[in-house]
């Protein structure tokens, strides 16, 4: 099984073993070194994460206990607000953006002295699913860096995969922490909306967009999870999490467990990904569980349906940005409508000026009532139709991606292509579910391949519990060769 990577480092400071600055500087170093191919950091902040380390074994000397994130090196995806450190969404427009605020998860986790080894990769304001859309080009795959790290969190699923991060914070607009995770090798996890606030997250799509972790580990998400969902009264959406702690559910058996597989989930599905995920269901039968096979023809709609609603909405997110405010404005122009055109066209990335145009186009008269408002209908067909499978099964099993990490290049010459890749994961977002991505198995070209597990609103604990037991079971984690070696 993948060990708990927080667990064991938190033992090491607590038995001083290692001393946290020189955790910090050894994860530092690692990240000066590898960080060259990887292109995981598109900001590194050694000099913060020093002055914490220096906090933390100054509690550690006076004899004060400290918690399980205290001392931990950690990211941040560049879309989370840090104040007073370059918060840039990969995009020109940004390039030299300051916040003067934290995000409330940032609050939070810098509250519990984690360590802030710097700001993440990722594609330009989380648009891509290959991380290639970013200003400062893409973050690569630790397990092969001819391949890309996935998207929207690569730089974030790079540098936990490539050990130059224990920990980073994502968001998931449609699979942006999930599909990184799966194409790295390692732990992702989407909450249920509003379980993790979102103040402070630069907005792609509102009402899908969703701040989780990825780790290395099941118990490791559990962990950060547990850090981040409280409730927040600065974002109207957020309710915290429900219930104990997601940590003190682990490892409870999941004899009887309904494990529900939507047979469309497997459509179009590559061979050595579906039977990944036969395997793992196998695992689960072995463990007591019980597999129901089960018809979902909703998800049909679920990737017209959230490429028409999250581009609608971020054609109104993006609309902010546009010279006059702050961040990136044209050098030369006629007039003030000269000036917004010249900023937005020369400051936005091609794919996010060609979803601003598709949200812009399904919102403009004629076209609302034919796309946007039957798109909105269709979400909550999609809504009721995961209710209904959850009337017959406790949590569903899927693939996380129809593939594997596909090479570097291949997302750029076809994005149409690459939004299929989203087929698996978007369904989630639109419902407003809790889904994670644990690794289940490897390529013939030695490529992870990743499985998802989907749970009903509010219940984090089960999907990670029943991931728990996979993880412990199928023994699948393969470190990647980078980063620190302890």
């Amino acid at each position: 099984m993948s060990e708990s990577m927080i667990g064991k480092l938190h033992a090491m400071l607590e038995n001083k073993e290692i001393s946290c600055a020189e955790l910090t500087q050894a994860y530092i170093d690692a990240a000066n070194r590898d960080n060259k191919e990887l292109n995981a950091y598109v900001t590194l902040t050694p000099e913060a994460a020093l002055e914490t380390a220096a906090a933390v074994d100054k509690k550690i000397a006076d004899g004060e206990g400290i918690g399980l994130l205290e001392g931990i090196p950690m990211t941040l995806k560049d879309n989370i607000s840090t104040e007073n450190i370059r918060t840039t969404c990969c995009s020109k427009i940004l390039e030299d953006y300051v916040p003067i605020y934290d995000a409330s998860v940032w609050k939070l986790l810098k509250a519990q002295n984690a360590v802030l080894l710097g700001k993440t990769n990722m594609d330009e304001f989380a648009m891509g699913s290959s991380c290639e859309t970013s200003y400062f080009g893409g973050a690569k795959n630790p397990h092969n860096i001819n391949h890309v790290a996935g998207g929207s969190s690569g730089g974030v699923a790079s540098a936990v995969g490539g050990n130059i991060a224990v920990y980073g914070l994502g968001s998931d607009t449609g699979g942006s922490i999930r599909q990184p995770a799966s194409f790295c090798g390692i732990v992702g996890l989407k909450p249920t909306y509003g379980a993790v606030s979102r103040y402070g997250l630069i907005a792609y799509a509102s009402s899908f967009d969703q701040i989780g972790p990825i780790t290395t580990s099941v118990e490791d998400a559990a962990i950060v999870f547990d850090a981040v969902s409280e409730y927040d009264p600065m974002d109207s959406t957020s309710q915290g999490r429900r219930g104990a702690p997601v940590c003190d559910t682990l490892k409870n058996d999941i004899k009887g467990m309904k494990i529900g597989i939507a047979r469309e989930y497997l459509d179009g599905v590559r061979d050595d990904v579906r039977q990944a995920v036969e395997n793992a269901a196998d695992i689960y039968r072995s463990l007591g569980a019980e597999i129901v096979y089960f018809d979902l023809p909703a998800l049909k709609y679920a990737l017209p349906v959230y490429y028409i609603l999250a581009c609608a909405e971020a054609s109104s997110n993006l609309g902010r940005y546009d010279g006059i405010r702050y961040g990136y404005k044209a050098g030369s122009y006629t007039d003030v409508n000269d000036m917004i055109k010249k900023t937005r066209s020369t400051g936005f990335g091609d794919e996010v000026k060609r979803r601003i145009l598709l949200g812009t186009y399904v919102l403009s008269s004629g076209y609302y009532d034919a796309y946007y408002k039957k798109a909105q209908n269709l979400r909550g067909t999609i809504v009721n139709a995961f209710k209904n499978a959850f009337g017959v099964c406790d949590v569903i099993l899927a693939p996380t991606v129809p593939m594997t990490a596909f090479e570097n290049g291949h997302a750029v010459s076809d994005p149409v292509e690459t939004y299929l890749t989203d087929i698996c994961t978007v369904p989630v977002n639109i419902a407003g579910l809790p889904g994670v991505s644990v690794p289940c198995g490897y390529n013939a070209k030695g490529m992870p391949i990743g499985m998802q597990l989907i749970g009903n609103t509010f219940c984090e604990a089960k999907i990670l519990n029943a991931a728990w037991q996979y993880e412990n079971a199928a023994n699948i984690y393969r470190a990647a060769d980078f980063g620190v070696k302890l």
